[in-house]
């Protein structure tokens, strides 16, 4: 019976056998792209924090366009956005990576900003919120409104995949209920065979290449008898060889949006049942 390299490569993954698809390594100018990509992303974001008329991407869209989407945030939906930054009028290129840039938003009607603050700086608790997604969250030191957290995120569509990273937090009060904060990973290491006593946590920039980086950015606004929550997400990922988007595209493509999805539905359960 001939087997083609399709039903080779998925068989390779479901038994655990090393597949060719499965082996990515983070290259300097992958970082250094990444890098310049984040720098025109918070620049722009800084423009826009240190003004409460564009604090939130919904006030910065058109009138109609903006009073719509009032209405499903206000009827409870979270509303998605996908971004692309730009250097001027270039695309910004990330070779041998790809970033995946995301804004969530939520209305939480009745919320004080002091409380989704507060939640969000409980990290020890983040694995109770944000399971199964989160599996490990530690705070490991705080200097005021600075904090540094490990933790152990599991993704999981088609390939299954264990990263651990530590992250440096650092919150901003701009006036009251209007706060900011940006959480940048600071380190992120795939763990293969995650939980088992042959876990084994690989170098970094070394494995599946399914997440290398990982930025959010957090605005918190208080108004309309509630608190806007906004998420952006800054993702870098391995590109997708050729001839394999069939198998980890939907990974590495759909992942970003649906783990910001999901972080947004644990924080809106989390603060309304309080």
């Amino acid at each position: 019976m001939r087997i083609t390299l399709r039903v080779w490569v998925a068989l390779a993954v479901v038994v655990g056998a090393p597949a060719p698809v499965r082996g990515a390594e983070l290259e300097a100018k992958t970082t250094a792209a990444f890098d310049r990509y984040v720098r025109v992303a918070e620049a722009r974001m800084a423009s826009e924090t240190s003004d409460r008329g564009r604090f939130l991407l919904v006030d910065r869209k058109p009138g109609a366009e903006r009073t719509a989407v009032l209405e499903r945030l206000r009827s409870g939906e979270i509303v998605m956005d996908r971004l692309r930054e730009r250097d001027g009028d270039r695309d910004i290129d990330v070779p041998g990576g790809l970033v995946h840039h995301w804004a969530g938003t939520v209305f939480l009607p009745g919320v004080r900003v002091g409380d989704a603050v507060a939640l969000m700086q409980d990290y020890d608790r983040h694995r109770t919120l944000f399971a199964p997604a989160v599996v490990r969250s530690v705070l490991l030191a705080r200097h005021g409104d600075q904090f540094q957290v490990a933790l152990r995120f599991h993704m999981k569509k088609i390939v299954s995949v264990t990263v651990d990273t530590e992250n440096d937090a650092r919150f901003t009060t701009f006036e009251p209920g209007r706060v900011a904060s940006a959480i940048r990973s600071i380190r992120v290491q795939e763990v293969d065979q995650a939980g088992t006593p042959a876990e084994q946590v690989k170098p970094e920039g070394r494995g599946g290449g399914y997440m290398w980086r990982l930025n959010t950015y957090w605005r918190y606004l208080e108004r309309d008898g509630g608190t806007y929550v906004q998420c952006e997400s800054i993702t870098l990922s391995r590109d997708i060889p050729l001839g394999f988007g069939w198998l980890i595209g939907p990974f590495v493509t759909s992942i970003p949006r649906e783990s910001l999805t999901f972080t947004m539905e644990g924080l809106r359960k989390a603060l309304l049942a309080r």
